[in-house]
């Protein structure tokens, strides 16, 4: 299918005071998490919080800050969730994806709200 890249916008709930962020992320739906450098948390002043041990793609174990509350927008979808701090290159997954109802569409390598779902965010409660 190859690379899909979206921007997306990112807010600490907690600093208002702070203007949103928006960044150009890989949109991975075999990835778990919200992935962030270490510049975007401190743009963005997340907290320090706990630390999370992570198994890499590679099978690299590390040991990786976790922040949030992150506010994450798209379109007219909203969520919040937390966010590890790894990497160079932000990253979109599968968490944030399904809590805002967001689907890759393959043909045109986008992200893109759910088609069936167009006005509110759906979810499975089962």
């Amino acid at each position: 299918m190859g690379l899909v890249h979206a921007t997306i916008t990112l807010i600490n709930p907690k600093r208002p005071d702070l203007k949103p962020l928006d960044v150009q992320m890989m949109v991975d739906s075999g990835a778990t998490h919200l992935c962030i450098p270490k510049y975007v948390q401190l743009q963005l002043g997340l907290e320090e919080g706990q630390r999370r041990d992570v198994t890499l793609t590679d099978r690299i174990e590390q040991s990786v800050l976790y922040v949030g509350p992150v506010e994450v927008r798209f379109e007219n979808r909203v969520a919040y969730v937390g966010a590890m701090v790894i990497g160079d290159e932000p990253l979109f997954g599968a968490i944030p994806m399904e809590d805002m109802d967001l689907v890759i569409l393959p043909r045109t390598r986008t992200l893109a709200v759910n088609p069936d779902s167009p006005n509110m965010a759906r979810a499975y409660a089962k």
